[in-house]
């Protein structure tokens, strides 16, 4: 089980990935969206932070389409809550926090993956 541990120092940000005993920084995913070509951020409704969502969900649900159709509601949910300058989530809490966003979404993440099958056809 993965756990997510962001903290910000001044205008340093970092967001960590612990899986097992691997650290690793979590990728930003500018390949999918570039909100904020400066980085993470929590604690508004901004780009950093958009960034973030984006990220989290795409590394949590390991599927680059569910994670655009969640995302900007995801920041709303919890990123944008995160006013703290250190945070831990693990996997699990994020994933409880995704699922009814999935669920609700469940018609426009089908559509979406059937146009992309569509588009390699």
């Amino acid at each position: 089980m993965k756990t997510y541990r962001g903290y910000r120092n001044g205008y340093t940000v970092s967001v960590q990935v612990i899986d097992g005993l691997r650290m690793k920084s979590l990728d930003p995913r500018f390949d999918l969206r570039r909100h904020s070509p400066d980085g993470f951020q929590w604690g508004y409704g901004g780009s950093g932070p958009a960034q973030l969502a984006l990220a989290l969900c795409a590394d949590v649900w390991g599927n680059d389409v569910v994670a655009q159709v969640i995302y900007q509601r995801f920041k709303f949910r919890w990123v944008s809550c995160q006013v703290a300058d250190l945070w831990t989530a693990t996997e699990e809490e994020l994933l409880a926090i995704m699922r009814p966003l999935v669920e609700q979404e469940r018609d426009r993440i089908i559509a979406r993956m059937e146009a992309e099958q569509d588009d390699l056809s």
